[in-house]
C-alpha cells in the first residue's frame, strides 16, 4: 500500500515545490527570488515521505513483537499482511490436528502367525524409517520387550509402505495397494481393518514371505485444543480442508470428530502441493498448516505457510509463520494479529496522508494571500517531526492489542 502511493506521491510533490517556486519568483512580493526558495523548500521537508515510509514497518515491526509475545512467530512480513485475507485453510492431520505421537493400539495376526511374530518382523523392518508409524511399532516391540532383528535390503515406499528382508523372511508392510502390487490379498482382514478405521485408526498390513501375517492398528490422539480451534475457523467463514496420506476412512472419521467438511486421503508428499496450486488457481487465498518434511513444499506454495514449532526444521523453514506451541488455535490468533497489523497500517498510511494533503498547500503558500501566512523551513521540520511521532505512537498501540 504504501509503496502504491509512493508511485504518485513523490512526483506530485516535487510538482507542487516546483510550481510554488514559480508562481512566488513570477508574482510573489519582494523578495520574490528568496521567499520562492524557502517556500520551495518548505514544501520538501514537510513532505518528506517519513512518516509514509515508517507507516508498514513500524506497525509490522511492532506486530510481529506482539506474536512473539504469545507465541507466533513471523518470519516473513508478506505472510503476516496476507493471513487476513486468508479464505480458506489446508490442514495435514498428523501432528498437526493430532498428537503425532502415535501408538500401537493392536496387533492382529492371521492363523498360523502369533502376535509376537509379526510384530517382531513389523519393527525389525521399521527399523530403517524415520516415519511416526515406525517409531509406534519399535515402542510396541520394546514395550514386549519382543527381539527386534535388523533388516537387509530396506526400501521406502513414499506414501505407500516398507519392505525388505528380516532374518532371511521377505517382509512387506504398508497399504492394501503395496500389498496387492506383492501379489498379497488383504481381503481376509478388510473388516477388521475398516472397522478399526471407522475408529480413526490407522492400519497397516504386513505381509512375510508372501502371505498376508496380519495388521497393526494405530492410534494418533487428537490434540486437546484442536476440536475448539477448529471451531473458531469455521466461525471466521474460513473453509476447512484437511489433507493426509491415511486411508479415506480414517480420515473421514477424524474429520467427522472436529467437523471438517472437506477431506483428501491417500495423498502423496506431491499431491499436498499440487492440492494447494490447485485452491489457489481456483482464486482462493490458501493458508497451508503443517509440520513434518512432506508438508514443505505445500508450505512454500501457499499464500502463507504455517509450520508447527513441534514438528520438522525443513517444515518451519519453509513456513512463512511458526506456531511456537504447534496449536491451531494459534492460527486464531495470528489471524487477529494480522486484521489488527493491517488495520494499524492504514490507519498509519490516513495519517499521514492527512497531514501531507493539509501540509504540503500551506507550506507552498496557498494561504498568504488570504491571511499572510507562509511558513518558514524549520516550522516545516517540526511539523515533519510531529506527523513521524504520531505514526509511531499509533503503531506502539498494537503491544496491547488483545488476541
Amino acid at each position: 500500500q504504501a509503496d502504491r502511493l509512493a508511485q504518485f506521491f513523490v512526483p506530485t510533490v516535487v510538482t507542487v515545490a516546483v510550481a510554488a517556486f514559480v508562481a512566488w519568483a513570477l508574482w510573489g512580493p519582494e523578495p520574490r527570488f528568496a521567499l520562492a526558495l524557502v517556500s520551495a523548500v518548505a514544501v520538501l521537508i514537510i513532505a518528506c515521505p517519513c512518516a509514509l515510509g515508517l507507516a508498514t514497518p513500524m506497525a509490522v515491526m511492532v506486530g510481529t513483537g506482539r506474536g512473539a509475545g504469545v507465541g507466533v512467530l513471523v518470519k516473513d512480513a508478506e505472510a503476516l499482511e496476507l493471513l487476513e485475507r486468508v479464505d480458506t485453510v489446508v490442514v495435514d492431520k498428523t501432528g498437526t490436528l493430532t498428537e503425532g505421537r502415535p501408538s500401537l493400539t493392536a496387533a492382529v495376526p492371521m492363523e498360523g502367525t502369533d502376535e509376537a511374530t509379526l510384530l517382531s518382523a513389523a519393527a525389525g523392518l521399521e527399523r530403517g524409517s524415520e516415519h511416526p508409524l515406525a517409531a509406534a511399532i519399535g515402542a510396541a516391540a520394546a514395550e514386549r520387550n519382543l527381539r527386534v532383528p535388523p533388516a537387509d535390503g530396506f526400501e521406502a515406499l513414499v506414501g505407500k509402505g516398507v519392505r525388505g528382508q528380516v532374518e532371511g523372511r521377505r517382509v512387506v508392510l504398508g497399504t492394501p495397494a503395496l500389498l496387492d502390487a506383492e501379489g498379497v490379498s488383504t481381503r481376509p482382514l478388510a473388516r477388521e481393518a475398516e472397522a478399526r478405521q471407522r475408529e480413526g485408526e490407522t492400519v497397516v498390513f504386513v505381509a512375510l514371505d508372501g502371505a498376508l501375517a496380519g495388521l497393526l492398528a494405530i492410534a494418533d490422539p487428537i490434540k486437546p485444543t484442536t476440536a475448539a480451534a477448529i471451531g473458531q475457523l469455521r466461525a471466521e467463514g474460513l473453509r476447512l480442508l484437511m489433507v493426509t496420506g491415511d486411508n479415506q476412512t480414517t480420515a473421514e472419521a477424524v474429520a467427522a470428530r472436529l467437523g471438517i467438511d472437506e477431506v483428501v486421503a491417500g495423498v502423496l508428499p506431491a499431491d499436498k502441493q499440487r492440492i494447494v496450486a490447485e485452491r489457489q488457481a481456483e482464486g482462493a487465498v490458501v493458508a497451508m498448516a503443517g509440520d513434518g518434511i512432506n508438508d514443505a513444499p505445500a508450505l512454500a506454495e501457499a499464500a502463507v505457510g504455517i509450520a508447527m514449532g513441534t514438528g520438522t526444521d525443513v517444515a518451519i523453514e519453509s513456513a512463512g509463520i511458526t506456531l511456537v506451541r504447534g496449536d491451531l488455535q494459534s492460527i486464531v490468533q495470528a489471524r487477529r494479529l494480522s486484521r489488527a497489523t493491517m488495520r494499524n497500517i492504514r490507519q498509519n498510511l490516513f495519517l499521514a496522508f492527512v497531514y501531507n494533503a493539509v501540509g504540503v498547500p500551506v507550506a507552498a503558500g496557498v494561504l498568504y494571500p488570504v491571511i499572510g501566512l507562509l511558513i518558514s523551513p524549520i516550522w516545516a521540520s517540526a511539523a515533519m517531526t510531529l506527523s513521524s511521532l504520531s505514526v509511531i505512537s499509533n503503531a506502539l498501540r498494537l503491544r496491547k492489542v488483545e488476541l
